[in-house]
């Protein structure tokens, strides 16, 4: 039995870059990820999908639309998709969140550091996992799309390739991008990691 589960981090939305957005609802995409959006829904409209699914934000969910609807299909959320709880520094700028300790162990120490009030980097990716393997053991032998969010994709990505949390920025996950995980019954294997197919 092997799934394969294209993650795929949702479009570019209108506070990428100066928010952490964490899960405020209501973010949009932006006028360049709904283009983003519409551009990969083409290109993944020749991949045999049999389903897909999407984080409960927004953001996710209308990427995950576009990407449906080349199927002839609805998206269907799966909580375990979901961003981050980044607890007390939801909705804080980026600029606002530089030179605090706290925001500097976290992205020194992301095996071990939690954000204030929200969830740890090991607690995500554990739920993503766990909620990945249900999905693959649902549609085995099929390909289904799964839109996260970037740091829940580097997670799984670090926790299948076996690379400790504290080293999860040492690769991208864009906006928009796919990366391939093939999940079975003996394992799993990382086929690619952060195709840009709008581009």
């Amino acid at each position: 039995m092997t799934t394969t589960i294209l993650l795929i981090r949702h479009a570019a939305h209108v506070e990428l870059g100066r928010v952490l957005s964490g899960r405020r609802r209501d973010v949009s995409l932006s006028r360049e990820g709904l283009e983003q959006a519409e551009i990969v829904a083409d290109l993944l409209g020749v991949e045999p999908l049999a389903a897909v699914y999407s984080s409960p934000r927004e953001r996710a969910f209308y990427t995950a639309r576009a990407i449906a609807e080349q199927h002839e299909m609805k998206p269907q959320v799966a909580d375990d998709l979901d961003e981050l709880n980044f607890g007390d520094w939801t909705g804080r700028s980026f600029d606002d969140l530089e030179g605090d300790p706290l925001w500097d162990e976290w992205n020194g120490s992301r095996g071990s550091a939690r954000p204030p009030a929200g969830e740890s980097m090991a607690e995500a990716v554990t739920r993503a996992v766990a909620g990945l393997e249900e999905l693959a053991a649902d549609h085995a032998d099929e390909m289904i799309a799964a839109v996260s969010h970037c740091d829940i994709i580097r997670g799984v990505i670090a926790h299948y390739l076996g690379l400790p949390l504290d080293n999860l920025l040492r690769f991208d996950v864009d906006p928009a991008s796919v990366s391939r995980v093939a999940v079975g019954n003996w394992g799993a294997r990382i086929m690619t990691i952060n195709e840009r197919l709008y581009q």
